[in-house]
């Protein structure tokens, strides 16, 4: 009697884990760490979705939230399967200098790929190393926004500055996630006139480049 509980106990656990496993959605994790540079550690998750997660440390536990587009999260996804979800090796076979210890990280229930790696010559690797860096200049941008708008008003208009100069240049990704402050600055008349000018045609901008 005793035999024929666990083995029903045994199989229900199987079958609820498989269900879990069903259900989960895939994540692809980034990670770099380079001693010496600012940040000296980045993480970033993202799952299937469009739900990601920035971290600048390990032991970080409120992780800064984004959402990226569909084309957006439906790009980097491709090229994770145009790199076999990280099942071979990117590490080139140059003598490059050490540019970080990066790690890419594919995770969908039980298959797990994870490739570690300095330089790549691998192009595929190279557009979603980029990705990441674009996703992590963005967070970037967002908590210096976000900081300097709380504790330092007269630096906001440098903060929105180089936000734009940074949007100008494609190095930005998820835009909706600065609508909330830079709504709040333009809004807002203890800040200067020219921030909170420019605070509005970015928003415009980023409201304007919605797909319809």
């Amino acid at each position: 009697m005793k035999i024929r509980i666990t083995l029903i106990l045994l199989i229900a656990g199987t079958l609820f884990a498989g269900m879990l496993f069903a259900g989960e959605s895939p994540r692809l994790i980034y990670s770099k760490s380079f001693p010496g540079s600012s940040p000296e550690f980045v993480e970033i998750r993202l799952d299937q979705s469009g739900n990601a997660e920035y971290r600048d440390r390990p032991d970080d536990d409120l992780p800064l939230k984004f959402k990226l587009t569909e084309a957006e999260t439906q790009e980097v996804f491709s090229l994770t399967d145009k790199l076999d979800r990280f099942k071979r090796p990117l590490e080139s076979q140059l003598k490059v200098a050490f540019m970080g210890a990066k790690t890419f990280k594919y995770e969908n229930g039980a298959e797990i790929g994870e490739v570690k790696f300095n330089y790549s010559e691998d192009l595929a690797a190279q557009v979603l190393l980029d990705w990441f860096e674009r996703m992590a200049e963005s967070a970037a941008h967002r908590i210096d926004l976000e900081r300097t708008a709380k504790y330092d008003k007269l630096g906001v208009d440098k903060a929105i500055r180089l936000l734009s100069y940074a949007m100008e240049r494609k190095r930005l990704v998820g835009l909706e996630q600065f609508l909330p402050m830079l709504d709040r600055i333009a809004n807002n008349e203890s800040y200067m006139h020219t921030a909170r000018a420019r605070a509005a045609d970015i928003a415009e901008a980023i409201r304007a480049s919605r797909p319809l």
